[in-house]
């Protein structure tokens, strides 16, 4: 078996643990497919993606229905959108994370998702935006 091939063998064995999924709560949603350990980050991936932050002015030729898409997919604030460098067609499971002030995982302060506790197979996994993005979040 190639090098490559073992290492995605052990990255399914060790590392794969949630999908997407009808949300209860909103949507979609991001769910356990198997027990997760507290303390680990369910959605470990390969790829190094770092976001990039636009202004709004940099953004202002870009179509309303892409402006959208940032809106709904991209951390923004009053200064501008963060994007990620792959651009916006590589999936992030983690923009499906829904809200909750009974949060099972967390941002790091170095972007990384951890899990706060052990999480059952079946469980949508949740984050508390307020503590995550440093905002007040309200909802309909």
């Amino acid at each position: 078996m190639s090098t490559l091939k073992k290492k995605i063998l052990k990255h399914l064995q060790e590392e794969v643990y949630c999908h997407l999924g009808i949300s209860p709560v909103h949507g979609i949603g991001v769910f356990a497919i198997r027990s997760i350990p507290k303390g680990i980050n369910p959605m470990r991936t390969w790829s190094d993606v770092k976001e990039i932050k636009f202004t709004h002015k940099e953004l202002q030729g870009v179509p309303k229905s892409v402006k959208k898409e940032l809106n709904i997919f991209c951390y923004r604030d009053k200064e501008g959108i963060e994007i990620p460098s792959v651009g916006m067609h590589t999936l992030n499971m983690a923009v499906y994370l829904n809200h909750s002030k009974k949060p099972s995982v967390k941002f790091r302060k170095n972007g990384q998702l951890v899990t706060l506790r052990a999480i059952k197979s079946g469980e949508e996994l949740m984050l508390d935006y307020d503590i995550s993005f440093g905002e007040k979040h309200i909802f309909d």
